[in-house]
């Protein structure tokens, strides 16, 4: 008889074992409940499931924000998510194949939502919208999905993607018919708009800090149209207190920018490599390599893979500007930290040349050369472009200190777990620090790991809505 209730009792725990760990998988996914945690923060500012959302996310910080309408009809941060993986560079997607992540203001309906992807879960971000057909631009199947590869898509941690999936289709279950989704290139702060003053898509980032601007100043989400190429909100039902109140920022934001100028903030492009990812994840990368960041990050997701790890271990190169935007130097920093990036500049001395028709400018290349691997990822240096005499600067930080020997599994481990509530902050070890190397340092080059193209589909644009409901996964 014992020996029967200890078997009955060791099935039922197998069982329970099973069902823990296949849950989510399969149909399951579609069913992905908000975790505990989140419903406790939701409860604890004011907020429910079945309100409506907002998304936000920034390339250059690496972050993903999700937003939640409380009882007063004001939008609040529910969490700030670390993004594991976007390619490209910042600016807006053009064409299908030029790797960039989209940017501007995007609608997911629920005939978007895809349970059955390929990587975990994910939504479809309605790219290309009206804005982008106006302007010509081509591509499709722009997602937000799990794993930790991007190929002109947004990559989460499949355990973020889940939970972001399950808020998301919550609140479309609450009546909101479709999610804005505010894909920015950067946070909208006058540094930020001070550095990438001369980029030459500032016209377009400062179109986009119109919408963000309203958002920000009214607490509401904006009414997002298009009228001759441009991005127009609230055209229709504009408050005119709530203008006026925008405006006020505008101003305020522009005196604070023209401030930052006079001070001496340099003017930049920055030019990633491939992309980027946030600094919790880059650490595990050098730290642990790809594999134990792809176990971790994408347990749900098919074998994928982190797409170009070579480019995610250095940091962007910064294009140092002109009054005339041209190129007058280029160099390397470790991350795309404002404060090491502005580090990276003093270091190279970037000063305007004494006569500016002889310097020698690089070409911004939406493709830039492959960094090192991991392993030789610590020993990249900052270069100053060929016609300047000057050694060549590296900036170092904290990426590629932690060893996997010297750090403890479980910290490495947490360094996955959403961060809940509020910006996840990126901890550095050490301040930046120039150093200077030889002029003529040898430059590695590693091969790019072969790309899994049988594997990208998630869902079809172009398919009728019932299509995206129980699309099946394929190869």
């Amino acid at each position: 008889m014992a020996l029967k209730r200890f078997t009955l009792v060791a099935l039922v725990a197998l069982s329970l074992g099973a069902c823990e760990e296949d849950r989510y998988r399969g149909s399951a996914r579609h069913h992905i409940p908000i975790p505990a945690a989140t419903y406790a923060l939701m409860s604890e500012k004011g907020m429910s499931k079945d309100q409506p959302i907002l998304i936000r996310s920034y390339k250059k910080e690496s972050e993903l924000e999700v937003w939640k309408r409380k009882a007063n009809g004001q939008y609040a941060l529910l969490k700030t998510y670390p993004m594991c993986r976007w390619s490209g560079q910042l600016g807006p997607k053009v064409r299908e194949g030029d790797r960039m992540a989209p940017e501007g203001f995007y609608a997911i309906a629920p005939a978007q939502m895809n349970p059955n992807s390929a990587y975990y879960v994910s939504f479809n971000m309605g790219y290309p919208n009206a804005f982008d057909r106006a302007h010509g631009r081509t591509g499709s199947h722009l997602m937000v999905h799990g794993a930790c590869s991007s190929a002109g898509c947004y990559s989460m941690t499949d355990d973020q993607m889940g939970e972001i999936y399950a808020l998301v289709r919550e609140a479309h279950n609450g009546g909101q018919r479709t999610v804005q989704m505010q894909a920015l290139p950067f946070r909208m702060t006058p540094e930020n708009l001070a550095k990438h003053r001369l980029d030459s898509n500032i016209a377009f980032w400062k179109n986009l800090k119109e919408g963000t601007d309203y958002f920000d100043v009214t607490g509401d989400e904006p009414q997002v149209g298009v009228n001759g190429g441009r991005y127009v909100f609230n055209a229709s039902n504009g408050d005119p207190a709530a203008v006026q109140a925008v405006q006020r920022k505008r101003q305020q934001d522009e005196t604070q920018v023209a401030a930052l100028v006079a001070k001496g903030t340099p003017a930049i492009k920055l030019i990633y490599d491939d992309g980027d990812q946030h600094g919790t994840f880059k650490r595990t990368l050098v730290a642990s390599g790809s594999d134990t960041l792809n176990r971790a990050a994408s347990w749900g997701s098919r074998d994928v893979g982190v797409s170009r790890p070579d480019a995610l271990t250095v940091g962007p190169r910064v294009v140092v500007l002109d009054d005339r935007g041209k190129a007058k130097a280029t160099i390397r920093a470790e991350s795309a930290d404002n404060e090491v990036v502005l580090a990276a500049v003093a270091a190279a001395g970037a000063e305007p040349p004494a006569k500016p028709e002889a310097a020698k400018t690089e070409p911004a290349r939406a493709e830039a050369p492959r960094a090192a691997p991991a392993a030789a990822a610590t020993t990249q240096l900052a270069r100053v472009q060929p016609g300047a005499a000057a050694p060549e600067p590296v900036t170092t930080g904290s990426f590629g200190t932690a060893s996997a020997e010297s750090e403890p599994f479980y910290r490495r481990a947490l360094s996955f777990v959403p961060v809940i509530g509020g910006r996840s902050a990126e901890a550095s070890a050490t301040a930046p620090v120039a150093s200077v190397v030889p002029a003529t340092p040898t430059e590695v080059v590693a091969p790019l790991p072969p790309r899994r193209t049988d594997r990208l589909r998630t869902t079809q644009l172009d398919q009728p809505a019932a299509a995206f409901a129980n699309q099946p996964v394929t190869r």
